[in-house]
Order: structure tokens, then C-alpha cells, then sequence
């Protein structure tokens, strides 16, 4: 098949389309530094033509509330009207659990309006909603930062590796269709500061992680459902602290 990925030099784009690539498919990485835009739709129509399957896994760079959603409602317009002119059979998109939830945050809104124009299009589609990733716990911790301590909400978390992110969206990718939301999560479930404070002392880092009630994840409220999957999510293979020791450097 020929797969065009939409973010395809990103983080979970590159692991994605380096998997493609060893199961034989033709894969087209697709994104501003290869001159594809889906945003402004600069390149879009021709890399699209032949496609068989596009896959979004694009991130808005700016996480600022009117800029994320004007990135997603544009990216999402563009590839319908794009996808519907060059006959794209399968259209999958990478989400985040608890979207639905956490509709204070101007991301998660963003990601909604997102998966709407996804369900609207007309074109069949797939959506996969991951947890956060590992390689994102830094991030965590650095906004939860208060002098000598971090301060974070008491909620679970259930984040995974990007690579088993990536393997969950290669087997997604190359099946039919199934006009669906599934989710995918790491094995293990833990309050939010368990995985701060491993990823901290694994650095060295002498941060003390303090659990505080009146704390929020990214400016938004969180409880122990926020960030976690429903009922039978795909589990990724890999454990925070595996991921830890072959992580070669700080992320």
C-alpha cells in the first residue's frame, strides 16, 4: 500500500514510518520539512495522489488555546477535502484518552474539534487515543515546578512509550477501516508523581515530588479518570522503569 503520514518526521511519526517501511509498504513522511503542509494545504494534494491510507499524527506547535484549535480545524479540513479528491480509503488519526474529559483544556477541545471533522468527513476512518507518553514525564515534571519541589495533582496516569504508540498505530494502519475509537496505554497505572519521581532519580535529580490536591495537570483540574483508558485499551508492551534504563539520555 502507499501510506502518507501526516507528521511523519516527528516522534511517532519517524518509529511509524520506519515500521511501514519494513513490512514492505510504500510510505510517504509528509510534513513542513519535507513541503507538505496541512495546514496551509501546501503539497497535500500531490502527495496524497495514489494514496491508499493516510495517517495524522501531526501536533500543533503551539499548545496556546486559539492556536491549537485553528491548527487541528485547518489540518482537519484540508486532508478531508484532500483525501476525498484522491480517493483515500482509510483515514487514521492519532488522539489522546480523555479527550471527552478534559474539555477546560484548550488542547483536549482542540483534539475533539479534531476527531469531529475526523467522524464527519466521509471518509473511512480509524481513531487511536493514547495515553501520554513516557518520553513526555519530563515535561511533567518541569510544569509542576516549584523551586526545590514538584508539585502535582494526585490523579493516574497510565502512560506508555511512544514506541508501542507507534507499533499499536502500524497494526491499525494497514487493517480495514473500522470507523472506531480505540485506546491505547502503557501496563502500568500509578499516580502521576510515581512516574515523576522515578524519572527524576533516575537523572539525579533532587526535586522533591509533593502530591497536592490543588494542583493541575497543564492548568486543568484531574482526578484518577482524567488521563487514563476505559474498558480493554491496548496495553503497550513496555514498562516505565524498562523504558528508563535503555532511555541512553535525559529526555
Amino acid at each position: 500500500m502507499k501510506i502518507v503520514v501526516i507528521g511523519g518526521t516527528g516522534l511517532i511519526g519517524t518509529q511509524l514510518c520506519n515500521n511501514l517501511r519494513q513490512q514492505g509498504h510504500e510510505v510517504l513522511p509528509a510534513s513542513p520539512n519535507t513541503g507538505v503542509n496541512a495546514v496551509t494545504g501546501e503539497g497535500l494534494q500531490a502527495a496524497l495522489q495514489g494514496a491508499d491510507v493516510v495517517v495524522d499524527v501531526a501536533n500543533s506547535p503551539s499548545f496556546e488555546d486559539a492556536a491549537v484549535l485553528a491548527f487541528f480545524e485547518a489540518s482537519g479540513r484540508n486532508l478531508a477535502a484532500a483525501e476525498k479528491a484522491a480517493g483515500v480509503k482509510h483515514h487514521l488519526a492519532l488522539s489522546v484518552v480523555g479527550t471527552e474529559r478534559m474539555l477546560s483544556s484548550g488542547y483536549f477541545l482542540a483534539k475533539m474539534a479534531q476527531e469531529k471533522l475526523i467522524k464527519e468527513s466521509g471518509v473511512p476512518y480509524s481513531i487511536l487515543r493514547a495515553t501520554q507518553f513516557f518520553e513526555f514525564v519530563g515535561a511533567i515534571a518541569h510544569s509542576g515546578t516549584e523551586g526545590n519541589s514538584v508539585r502535582l495533582p494526585p490523579a493516574a496516569l497510565q502512560p506508555i512509550a511512544s514506541a508501542d504508540v507507534a507499533a499499536a498505530l502500524t497494526n491499525i494502519a494497514v487493517q480495514p477501516p473500522s470507523n472506531q475509537t480505540t485506546e491505547v496505554a502503557g501496563p502500568d497505572r500509578k499516580p502521576m508523581g510515581w512516574f515523576v519521581k522515578a524519572y527524576l532519580d533516575h537523572n539525579n535529580d533532587q526535586r522533591e515530588v509533593i502530591a497536592d490536591a490543588g494542583a493541575t495537570y497543564f492548568g486543568a483540574p484531574v482526578d484518577d479518570q482524567s488521563l487514563t483508558p476505559g474498558a480493554n485499551p491496548i496495553i503497550g508492551a513496555t514498562h516505565f522503569e524498562e523504558w528508563l534504563k535503555q532511555a541512553a539520555a535525559p529526555r
